[in-house]
């Protein structure tokens, strides 16, 4: 139930990013056993979830990365049904005292994929090190090896296409956690950089009387609220996923590499407001500045996944289709299409038309930003890239980051008539997104070599102005972010 599963992290991360790195570690732990088809393991797994166990999910190696074609874990049949397990993994969580650890690695035979479950106490099984890290420093990141580890039919969780599917799968599901992680983290470190701030005085005023601060705790507060609108719509999507309807494809990179890296600009807003002390290390924050620059890089999350977003470009512009509506879906229930999913097929993935999310609001920086998407779809269908700019990863980095807003946009702006979200703070929403719209267009035509018309479209773009309203920023300030002056402190 990704209802429950999701808003936890985010409850966890608030709290300390320890609590969440090891209840986000144990969902990928036990992710392949519940695709899997091993019965027993599975009632297995539930009597240690009773039993408080914690889980472990090893993927990664020290020498590739995440880079499973180049998995050298291997399962070596032993000629009477049972294999032994040689091989390393590298930074994987909760490796020390996982109860259960599901190990992806291939058959030495026949070199097909395959998935098993080793136990951490077992002597067969060697943990190398904690890899020390500047964040979640109580998190445990381990390096281990299994040595000769003996395998029997029980202790296969899968093999084959099942467990490629479910290596990839359950990073889909376990990798969302991280902007709800990253949501949690922001949180609380803004309810303590005001409760801070709002009482910090200097020349003899509070610090929040200077504008530029409270424009800080305004944006920051905007940010914040965008981050969370998407997260919980992106959610939605999940829960509704079928084979007919698979949009949660596009949206769930966008959650772990935009949501999160949104986090990192919200903290360092924060920072520059309450300066030196949230270097204290008594503060909330100082964990915070230590630990949320780590989610978006995660895995090089930031880059697979802006290039996983531009498969979708096409369809999403081009290529609409009708769905039934999504309403809001917090309903307790199984999630069971989301733990089965399969991979590939990304070309097949369609899109309704993405003008229906704006249609009833008129405001003035939607109003802009809507602008903005025109000006990008045109260039898209008149001066696409070429099949040179296509082959620099560097150019459609650059190029995703705008049609990743615009998606981002799309899922914010559908939460804002669910939640009922004031006519305030979404025009000032939009109004970030218009400065974040003009400064990737700006990237575009200042780091790279583009054609006559390319300039022509991206000129435009970056060109675009917001609609400044002080006024509007005010009563922000006043209504809503100054408010929160000691709304929350944790006990010592």
């Amino acid at each position: 139930d990704l209802s429950r599963v999701c808003p936890y992290n985010e409850i966890l991360g608030f709290y300390g990013n320890q609590y969440q790195y090891a209840y986000q570690v144990s969902i990928l732990g036990v992710g392949p056993v519940w695709m899997g088809d091993n019965e027993g393991l599975k009632h297995k797994l539930a009597r240690l979830l009773k039993e408080g166990g914690l889980f472990a999910f090893g993927l990664s190696e020290k020498e590739h990365g995440a880079d499973l074609y180049s998995n050298e874990m291997k399962l070596y049949p032993q000629g009477d049904g049972t294999y032994r397990a040689n091989g390393g993994k590298y930074y994987i969580g909760n490796g020390n005292v996982a109860s259960l650890v599901s190990v992806h690695g291939r058959y030495a035979d026949t070199n097909e994929h395959v998935f098993f479950a080793v136990d951490s106490r077992h002597r067969n099984y060697k943990l190398v090190k904690k890899i020390n890290t500047p964040g979640v420093r109580n998190a445990y990141v381990a390096e281990f090896e299994l040595i000769e580890y003996p395998i029997t039919k029980e202790d296969i969780i899968s093999s084959g296409q099942l467990a490629w599917d479910s290596s990839l799968c359950t990073v889909n599901i376990g990798k969302f956690q991280l902007g709800f992680d990253s949501i949690g983290i922001c949180t609380h470190a803004f309810y303590e950089a005001i409760t801070h701030a709002s009482n910090r005085i200097l020349y003899g005023k509070p610090v929040t009387n200077f504008p530029h601060i409270k424009t800080f705790f305004v944006e920051s507060f905007t940010r914040l609220n965008a981050m969370k609108l998407f997260a919980l719509r992106s959610l939605d999507y999940f829960r509704a996923a079928s084979n007919e309807d698979r949009r949660y494809l596009l949206f769930n990179p966008i959650q772990k590499m935009k949501v999160t890296r949104e986090g990192v600009r919200v903290i360092d807003m924060l920072l520059d407001a309450i300066t030196a002390k949230g270097f204290e290390q008594d503060t909330y924050f100082e964990a915070a500045v230590r630990e949320v620059g780590m989610i978006p890089r995660l895995e090089g999350t930031v880059h697979v996944n802006i290039n996983l977003v531009v498969k979708f470009l096409q369809n999403y512009f081009f290529n609409p289709v009708e769905y039934p509506y999504i309403p809001k879906r917090d309903e307790p229930g199984n999630d069971e299409y989301v733990f089965k999913q399969y991979t590939g097929g990304l070309a097949k993935v369609r899109f309704p038309d993405y003008r229906l999310a704006y249609e009833g609001v008129n405001l003035p920086n939607v109003s802009v930003f809507r602008e903005q998407i025109e000006l990008f779809k045109d260039l898209m269908s008149n001066a696409s890239p070429t099949p040179e700019q296509y082959k620099r990863v560097d150019y459609m980095l650059a190029l995703g980051e705008m049609f990743t807003l615009i998606v981002y946009a799309q899922l914010i702006m559908e939460n804002c008539k669910i939640y009922n979200i004031d006519d305030d703070l979404t025009d000032h929403i939009f109004y970030c997104l218009v400065r974040d719209f003009s400064g990737y267009a700006l990237n575009q035509l200042t780091n790279f070599e583009n054609s006559p018309e390319q300039k022509q479209y991206l000129q435009k773009i970056a060109l675009t102005q917001p609609d400044i309203n002080p006024a509007r920023e005010m009563r922000l300030w006043k209504d809503q972010v100054s408010v929160l002056d000691g709304a929350y402190k944790m006990n010592p």
